[in-house]
């Protein structure tokens, strides 16, 4: 008897060991595989691009541009380029933008400031979708209402 009881022990220990192991492998494939998947499909932020850097002033010429209520506004523009602009740029899509953008709009309305940077920022905006993205800014060299 002290035999099979000797023999029934030491199953019972092979037995736990088994179990143990068994667990630990189990919890080991639950945590490479949680692991996995957030490396996997969990989105992780991206380094933001760095700005363009900036390339030559493209100087445009003047346009007279008809306002609401028998006024005009002068208007000249200067497009600050990026570095990768290796030629001047043809202006007439931006001209035709900026023609677009102030044509009848009320002359109180650009006397504002405020209103006048909005504007300036929506053209800014519309020029660098036009140009695909090789312009990063525009300056208004002249800007005159009558």
């Amino acid at each position: 008897m002290s035999k099979d009881g000797k023999a029934a022990d030491g199953a019972s220990k092979k037995s736990s060991k088994k179990k143990i192991i068994i667990i630990v492998l189990i919890l080991l494939a639950f945590g490479g595989g949680g692991a996995g998947s957030y490396f996997l499909f969990v989105p992780h932020p991206e380094e933001p691009e760095p700005p363009p850097e900036p390339g030559i002033v493209i100087p445009l010429e003047a346009i007279t541009i008809n306002l609401a209520d028998g006024h005009f506004l002068k208007l000249r523009i200067a497009l600050q380029a990026t570095a990768e602009v290796a030629e001047a740029l043809d202006g007439s899509k931006a001209l035709d933008i900026a023609i677009d953008l102030f044509s009848n709009r009320p002359i109180a309305e650009l006397s504002s400031n405020d209103e006048r940077k909005r504007i300036k920022q929506e053209l800014a905006e519309h020029i660098s979708e036009a140009y695909e993205k090789e312009i990063m800014d525009i300056y208004f060299t002249e800007f005159v209402m009558q």
